[in-house]
Parts: C-alpha cells; sequence; structure tokens
C-alpha cells in the first residue's frame, strides 16, 4: 500500500513505503571432535546432560522433563526457542538440539547455535559437533566469531579430542628447544585438520603482543594457539626459512596443508606495533578469529564432519512415523506424524534458502576480492620489471655491488634478500643448502644470480627456456636428460627438465654441483628444485 508523505505549503506525495530488510540466515564456524571415554553410550549421554544445562541457560527458564529422557521436544520462552530430535536404530544414536536466542543489543539479530551428540552401537567413541549461525538483516555481520562457551564446558567436564590429541583452552607456551622442533612437525603434519595461531613474543618482552590466552579461549575447537618466545623462534627460522616463519612478536596463521614449499601470503603473517595501540590490536585479533572460523567451514563438511540439526530431525521423524506404523497406531496418530515432518521441511527449506543465498553473496564477493588481487599482483609484478629495466637502462648492473653468502647457512636468507620476487627455493632446496656438501657456495649463488637475470629476462621476453651455453667458468646449462622428474609446487606437478652443472663425472658432494630448476609461468621467477647435489634417479 501507498503511503503518504508531508510536505511543506500543504503539498503532498504519494511514496511507496520504504522495505524493509531481508533477515539472512549466515554460517560462522562448525567444531567437530571426539568424546573421551571407553563406553560410547555413557560418554554421549554425559555429554547431552551438560548441553542441556547449558541450553537451559541460554532460554533462561526450566527445561521439560522430556528433555532429561533423551526425548524430541520444544520448548519456547520470550523470544528465545529451544528444540530437540533424537532416535535410535540398528546403527547409530543419534540426538540434536538446536538453540535459538537474540541478539542482546542489535535488533532482528538472532542467534543459532545447533548441536549433535552421537554414537554407534558397539563403536569406539561418541561423537560431538557444534554449528554457530546467525540470522540478521545486516549487509555486512559486525561481530567477532567466538565459539559457544559450551565447548569448553564439554572439553572441561567431558572430554573433547581432535586428530587424539585433546582440546584444551589454553595456549600451548614453547619452553625449549625440543618443544620448538615439536611445533614444527605439528606446522608441517599433513593431517592436521586447525590452524595454528603462532604468536612471537617480541626480544625482551615476557608476553605476546596481543591477549593469546582470550584467543585461545574464543577459538578452542577451531584453532590452536602457540606462543613461542624470542629464545626460541629461531627454530622456526632456520627450519622453515624467513619467509615462512615468525618473529618479533609477530603473528602467523599457518593453515592447514603447510609445507616447506608453502605461498608465504597462505599463511598470513601480523605484523603487532611495538607501541601498545587498542584498535590495531583488536583489528588483529577480529581478523585472527574470522580466518578460523572461515577455515572450519571450509574444512569441516556437512554430512560427514558435522551433522545438522535439520538431517537429524528428518530421521527421527522418519522413524517415529515408520514405528507408528509397523504398531498399527491409528489414522490421526500416523496423520499427526506425517503433518508434523511436514512442517520441519518446511522449515528446513526456509532455512536452506537463506543459505544458499548467503553462498551466493560471499562467492560473489570472494571472486571480485580474488579479480582485485590478481590485478594488484599483476601490477607489482609489471612494476619490478620496469624498474629493472630502469636500472639497466641507465647501464647498471641490478645486482651490482651485491655481497655473495660466505657459508650455507646464510645462503637461504641471502636468496630472499636478492632475488625474491626472481628467483625462490623450494623447500626441498631449503633444507638441502642447510646441509649442502659442495665446497663453494658463492659459486652456486653466482649461479642463481644468472637464473635471476639473464635467464629471467629471456624468458619474460618470450624465449622458451632452451638456453643451452656457460653460464660461468666451469658452469653450463643443461638439460636433465634421463634426469628429468617431476616436483609438487604447490598444487600443482611440474617437470623439472633444466639445470646448471659443472664438468666432470664426479660425484663427489664436495666437488659436484647441481642446480635443478624450473620456469614457474604464473609468479614469473625461477624456482630451484634442488641444490647443489646431483639427484638419484632411475638413470644414475
Amino acid at each position: 500500500m501507498n503511503s503518504l508523505e508531508i510536505r511543506t505549503g500543504g503539498e503532498q506525495r504519494l511514496t511507496a513505503p520504504k522495505e524493509s530488510a531481508r533477515v539472512r540466515e549466515r554460517e560462522l564456524l562448525r567444531v567437530a571432535g571426539q568424546l573421551t571415554g571407553a563406553d560410547a553410550a555413557a560418554a554421549a549421554q554425559a555429554a547431552r546432560l551438560e548441553v542441556l544445562k547449558w541450553a537451559a541457560q541460554q532460554v533462561g527458564d526450566q527445561l521439560p522433563e522430556a528433555a532429561t529422557e533423551g526425548r524430541s521436544f520444544e520448548h519456547l520462552r520470550g523470544g528465545r526457542t529451544c528444540i530437540a530430535a533424537g532416535f535410535t536404530d540398528d546403527h547409530r544414536a543419534l540426538w540434536a538440539l538446536r538453540v535459538d536466542r537474540p541478539d542482546a543489543s542489535v535488533a532482528q539479530r538472532t542467534w543459532t547455535t545447533e548441536v549433535v551428540v552421537g554414537h554407534a552401537p558397539g563403536g569406539a567413541s561418541a561423537l560431538f559437533s557444534l554449528r554457530l549461525l546467525a540470522s540478521s538483516p545486516e549487509t555486512t555481520l559486525q561481530v567477532e566469531p567466538a565459539v559457544p562457551g559450551l565447548v569448553r564446558q564439554i572439553a572441561t567436564t567431558c572430554g573433547l579430542l581432535q586428530s587424539g590429541s585433546r582440546l584444551d583452552a589454553n595456549p600451548w607456551i614453547i619452553q625449549s628447544e625440543d618443544a620448538a622442533h615439536e611445533l614444527v612437525a605439528a606446522l608441517l603434519s599433513p593431517g592436521r585438520t586447525v590452524p595454528y595461531l603462532v604468536c612471537s613474543v617480541a626480544e625482551r618482552e615476557t608476553q605476546p603482543g596481543i591477549n593469546s590466552q582470550m584467543l585461545a579461549k574464543v577459538t578452542l575447537g577451531i584453532a590452536r594457539v602457540v606462543v613461542v618466545p624470542a629464545a626460541h623462534t629461531w627454530v622456526l627460522t632456520q627450519q622453515l626459512g624467513k619467509p615462512l616463519s615468525v618473529f618479533n612478536g609477530a603473528v602467523r596463521a599457518y593453515m592447514p596443508g603447510f609445507s616447506y614449499d608453502a605461498n608465504p601470503y597462505a599463511h598470513r603473517l601480523f605484523f603487532i606495533d611495538p607501541q601498545p595501540n587498542e584498535e590495531r590490536t583488536k583489528s588483529t585479533l577480529t581478523a585472527l578469529r574470522w580466518l578460523a572460523a572461515n577455515e572450519s567451514i571450509r574444512r569441516l563438511h556437512l554430512g560427514a564432519d558435522v551433522l545438522t540439526f535439520s538431517a537429524v530431525r528428518e530421521a527421527s521423524l522418519d522413524v517415529e512415523r515408520e514405528r507408528l506404523k509397523q504398531t498399527g497406531s491409528a489414522d490421526t496418530e500416523q496423520l499427526r506424524a506425517a503433518q508434523a515432518q511436514i512442517d520441519a521441511l518446511k522449515d528446513d527449506l526456509r532455512r536452506s534458502v537463506e543459505t544458499q543465498q548467503w553462498l551466493s553473496d560471499e562467492h560473489t564477493s570472494i571472486e571480485e576480492h580474488a579479480q582485485s588481487l590478481e590485478q594488484q599482483l599483476r601490477g607489482a609484478q609489471f612494476r619490478i620489471q620496469q624498474l629493472l629495466d630502469q636500472i639497466k637502462a641507465r647501464g647498471d648492473e641490478p645486482d651490482a655491488g651485491i655481497q655473495l653468502p660466505e657459508s650455507w647457512d646464510a645462503f637461504a636468507d641471502w636468496c630472499d634478500e636478492v632475488l625474491g620476487g626472481r628467483v625462490a627455493l623450494s623447500g626441498r632446496a631449503r633444507r638441502e643448502t642447510k646441509s649442502a656438501g659442495f665446497n663453494d657456495p658463492q659459486t652456486a649463488a653466482r649461479c642463481l644470480l644468472w637464473l635471476a637475470n639473464e635467464y629471467r629476462d629471456s624468458r619474460i621476453n618470450g624465449a622458451s627456456g632452451g638456453l643451452r651455453k656457460p653460464v660461468d667458468e666451469g658452469i653450463h646449462n643443461e638439460r636433465c636428460g634421463a634426469d628429468r622428474f617431476d616436483f609438487d609446487w604447490g598444487t600443482r606437478k611440474v617437470s623439472v627438465e633444466w639445470h646448471l652443472k659443472n664438468g666432470g663425472n664426479t660425484r663427489d658432494p664436495r666437488r659436484c654441483l647441481r642446480i635443478y630448476y624450473f620456469w614457474d609461468e604464473e609468479s614469473q621467477m625461477v624456482v630451484i628444485a634442488t641444490m647443489p647435489a646431483h639427484i638419484r634417479t632411475g638413470a644414475t
């Protein structure tokens, strides 16, 4: 219906009423784990009672008797709802609960927590999963994601495991060199499922620049917070290299899938201002919380790692309807059960539509952001090349006056500082230079300078890479021949077909130099796959 707008001078104009903003439901985070205890049924029962205690506090009322008996129920009080559904069949026993409560400070914003506890008859352990969702008309949800306190309650009272490790709401504090090496092994573990938020402590400080204790509590189950004092950050730098390390008070988020060859930009580094800045510190904490929350949604799959309340409710209604049919219950009872299932399906459909719209909006936003970052990267690459060309146009050499590394211990850092953006050491090559047997690191460094300049320039200008020629005294660029091999780089498998080598067929590691490399078109860089020794292949 139109509305009247009163204007000065008695003039009236018909205007359409303002459309109220559409309320959308967004999923914020997911948690999944195994309950401790040899008796899965008893562990599930204990967890269910803890969930009900928490739910009663959320709705501010005593729950019906059906709740403690493990039966389905629905409880509404003052805009807050608590619904539970459960069933047991030959394959599983599942119980789910959903609590909806309004936000205390933002109108039309509603928080939804879904919890599922279950076990299989004779199963090794009971499972626990949780989802946190928010419904709001806000275009951008102005919140700081936090794992509900229920997870900490379950972890403390019942015990909760992830990948065999017990969840702890306190940060892991590295107190020895051995513990630092243990951290590196954990970061590189292919079975790791949550981000590690590693907070380094600056020199002459005793605590990290952010509240690591609070961060550990609000990310319990979706991340692990680690504190590394300044005395032990050198272990990360030595093992991972400066581009992938964290030190001097900074914080790095090491995502699952991290490796020696990881792209540093995929594992965000946050610099903490040594001068206390409350606003900037809060911004960093918020970014870390969102990063962990988003990763939990990406990693944990619905229907496999985490069950939805609607899936358990629909299954329980199916079981109940089949029971009524088998026992010959009256038509009215069966009709009532069917209507309950229809109502539940309508509610689930509404929520699914809202979720699909949210996912579509998020996909569009992320795609636009990715395109923007890609354009910025291309612009940066163009600018780097432009500056290099300007230096050469003046008759100078980009690396004139560069001091070559005098030892292999300094070699990787020298590459990062001098050749950054032109030549990259793979994780394998970085490790190999730490224990290299070749007795002349400066010759190897001159080879990399040739790759960074003459070879890279030729590739950028359209050459195919077939520069079979002398590089330095006694050093040649040659095809690997029978020694070619495939190499994993990021998410791709590339073929390594060229290497720099010194003369002779010696296999003495002190005198034999081999630098195996490939051209990465995407980053416009030369990547060193392995060096400085001859590799073992089927041909050798």
